[in-house]
């Protein structure tokens, strides 16, 4: 007698991510650290020197938080208003921070003494950077304006008025000390020489700019807005390079890792993303329970620290002792052999057979009993977390022609959660085709006592609801499939798309972008520029 075959669920995983040395370095971090705040972590950065601490922004006061110690060492509260993008200086002996007075405030990180207070802009200052010779101060502020400031002197040498809307974007040249780069809520970047006093390149992002920097060599910016980012070559007159879309809201910091090699992302879909800057491939993706409204990362990529829309912080610290990675593990296998023991040739070893743990539906697939099958599979936990499981006991039973019985003799209460399961699971291609041949049982089942019950013609209704904007999604993904394949078709054949001479190719445009629109709709959810702009509001 063969051996009962398990129930096949396995078709349904998901694909696993492969192990690759970018997942298993960043994979490296240890359990986060949770500190909470008041309000959305505005900014957050880490001083260049050891022991690395970082600089969290938020609300009317900037805490030094030390990652070894995982506490609060230092705050620096003088701010009538709310302070904004404390930053360090390269030798982490300074720390600048803009506020909603206007003001550009400079402190002593050891003494937290209050050290200069540069006053000239009309909006409140948002971000505020060291220049590369450590002596000047650039800052940008809503009243639509980029500063920099003489620190000796307090007073500003160059002052850029090019934008139309405010200025909640800046960065300063690795290499030069010359360069100031913008981005702006007018959709706009501009990068500013003051040896001409004016910008000399500006570029169009396409959406109100949150963050931009520069790449280690100074040749190439990054601009983030909307749910883009993207590389531009300052060299090239401001070339776009690569555009990354990858979120699907809004992008609201960029970051630089493991010595200028990779590029981070932070967005309010609550990811992180990790790019390789040679090929600007997502490389790794870190997943947090909010929003991600701030990023900072240490030098050796050692800490890495995450701040939230709702005033949470999380820290990770990297593993520092050196294990063997899984690529790098090997099995090793161990045997007794006596020493008197001679091989021979017609030695036969036979493994030892071990018992396999069914489980419990198994268990009961192989009694027949069909009822218990189906409510081992409408458990709440199997339902929630392992959905696969529930379809694969549901396939194993259409197989058998056993899930009619099962689903008769049901009470209202059974059936809602067994509709709302359906109607939860239905639009994800792993289990559609399952999932509708159980509708057509179902209501081959109690189609003809929809009515006795209430509740259960509103769960039916509903379930009709969402086949029928399947049904239209499909129709409407099959259009632009073959509105694809056309476009192809009359680009491999050399046929020219000019409206003029192929009135077709308008049509056919016209047809893209309606489906294009569609596909936006039931897929983008990210936050309009505006939900950002006045103020920020978490999704």
């Amino acid at each position: 007698m063969g051996e009962f075959k398990a129930t096949n669920f396995k078709a349904y995983s998901r694909l696993q991510a492969k192990l690759t040395e970018d997942v298993l370095y960043w994979k490296r971090l240890g359990v986060p650290v949770i500190f909470k705040e008041f309000g959305g972590i505005d900014y957050i950065d880490f001083s260049p020197v050891e022991p690395y601490c970082f600089a969290v922004t938020c609300s009317v006061r900037v805490q030094l938080f030390n990652p070894v110690l995982k506490q609060a060492t230092r705050n620096f509260s003088r701010f009538g208003k709310a302070a904004h993008g404390a930053t360090f200086r390269s030798d982490g002996h300074l720390l600048v921070v803009g506020d909603d007075d206007c003001n550009v405030k400079l402190f002593d990180v050891n003494t937290k003494s209050l050290l200069r207070v540069f006053k000239g802009h009309t909006g409140a200052v948002h971000r505020n950077f060291f220049t590369a010779d450590k002596i000047h101060i650039a800052s940008f502020a809503d009243d639509k304006s980029v500063m920099v400031w003489d620190i000796p002197s307090e007073k500003p040498v160059q002052t850029y008025n090019e934008h139309t809307d405010y200025v909640r974007a800046g960065a300063t040249s690795p290499i030069s000390s010359d360069l100031v780069l913008s981005g702006s809520y007018d959709q706009s970047v501009k990068l500013y020489d003051s040896r001409t006093g004016k910008a000399a390149m500006s570029v169009d992002h396409g959406a109100p700019v949150e963050s931009v920097l520069f790449l280690p060599t100074g040749g190439i910016f990054v601009s983030a807005g909307g749910t883009q980012v993207k590389v531009w070559d300052a060299l090239a007159g401001g070339r776009l390079l690569a555009k990354l879309s990858q979120h699907h809201k809004t992008v609201t910091c960029l970051r630089l890792a493991s010595g200028g090699k990779r590029l981070m992302s932070g967005s309010l879909d609550r990811h992180v993303k990790i790019y390789d800057v040679s090929n600007y491939l997502v490389v790794h993706s870190l997943d947090y329970p909010s929003s991600v409204l701030s990023l900072g990362v240490s030098e050796n990529d050692l800490t890495v620290a995450v701040g939230f829309t709702d005033g949470l912080i999380s820290m990770a610290r990297r593993e520092t002792e050196a294990r063997p990675n899984k690529l790098e593990r090997k099995k090793v296998h161990f045997r007794y052999i006596p020493e008197d023991f001679r091989p021979t040739a017609v030695d036969i070893f036979m493994a030892e057979e071990t018992g396999k743990i069914m489980n419990k539906h198994d268990k009961l697939l192989k009694k027949f009993e069909y009822s218990k099958v189906l409510d081992c599979a409408m458990v709440r936990y199997v339902v929630n977390k392992k959905p696969s499981v529930a379809v694969g006991i549901l396939q194993e039973l259409i197989r058998r022609k056993g899930l009619q019985g099962a689903l008769a003799g049901r009470d209202s209460k059974f059936l809602m959660r067994f509709v709302k399961f359906i109607v939860k699971n239905v639009g994800d291609y792993r289990f559609a085709r399952v999932l509708m041949d159980t509708s057509n049982i179902l209501l081959d089942v109690y189609g003809d006592s929809v009515n006795q019950s209430p509740e259960i013609t509103l769960s039916l209704r509903k379930l009709r609801d969402c086949l029928r904007e399947e049904e239209e999604l499909t129709c409407r993904m099959l259009g632009l499939q073959g509105a694809i394949e056309m476009f192809m078709a009359g680009v491999s054949s050399g046929g020219s798309m000019n409206s003029s001479q192929n009135p077709r190719g308008v049509d056919l445009v016209n047809s893209l972008q309606e489906n294009s629109e569609l596909m936006d709709t039931s897929t983008n959810h990210g936050d309009s520029p505006s939900q950002r702009a006045r103020p920020l509001v978490a999704s």
